[in-house]
């Protein structure tokens, strides 16, 4: 199973860096969105795969008993989710921003573009 993670980690990677080098900035968010999730993937994968029961402690015991999933891989990976969907909407606004000033997304028109009439 960590072997076809491990594949699947790899094509991700390879299609954001892709996505990344291109032109347009619209590719280079969904690049970055890709990295992303391959990271977190590699995070969920570093805690191993396991069938273990859910972390629970019983009461009156001071551990959990028998083989137990890993929960800090986890709850990194949700916290991961969530500063990345933060990003991804802080990079959508700036785009959107960027294409009503410059009327464009590709980044080698944006350094030679002037703001349209009307704007600042």
């Amino acid at each position: 199973m960590e072997a076809l993670l491990a594949i699947t980690i790899g094509i991700l990677v390879a299609c954001a860096v892709y996505l990344m080098l291109a032109r347009s900035v619209l590719r280079f968010i969904f690049g970055l969105i890709l990295i992303s999730n391959a990271a977190n993937l590699i995070i969920f994968a570093s805690g191993r795969l396991t069938n273990g029961a859910p972390p629970l402690i019983p009461e009156g015991a001071d551990a959990p008993v028998g083989l137990v999933a890993n929960a800090l891989p986890q709850a990194l990976v949700l916290t991961a989710i969530v500063i990345g969907f933060g990003l991804f909407a802080f990079a959508l606004i700036l785009m959107f921003r960027t294409y009503t000033t410059l009327g464009t997304l590709n980044s080698d028109d944006m350094r030679v573009a002037e703001p349209r009439e009307g704007q600042n």
